[in-house]
């Protein structure tokens, strides 16, 4: 996985509107049952080739809400990217 969303997330949905990969969806289907929004790991690219950041964590109002995840291999990961756990956007 490249990004995660953490615990704070508040559910408002603007990360699933601007993932251009659809690799995000919202607590209805999280496959983990949680109540937050999930990443699914084999369709986040971290924006590469899209944006210069990640979409959702530009477009998410809640502060270190999307994190980074390790980048496993065979994954798009993008160069600049923070180590896990780290904030995508500060």
């Amino acid at each position: 996985m490249a990004v995660k969303i953490t615990d704070t997330c508040i559910n408002c949905g603007a990360c699933i509107d601007e993932c251009p990969t659809e690799a995000i969806v919202d607590d209805s289907e999280n496959p983990t049952g949680e109540e937050i929004y999930y990443v699914y790991p084999d369709k986040c690219v971290e924006c590469v080739g899209y944006y210069d950041t990640p979409a959702c964590a530009e477009a998410c109002p809640t502060e270190g809400c999307i994190v980074w995840d390790e980048c496993k291999e065979g994954q798009t990961c993008s160069e600049n990217r923070g180590e896990p756990g780290e904030p995508v956007i500060e």
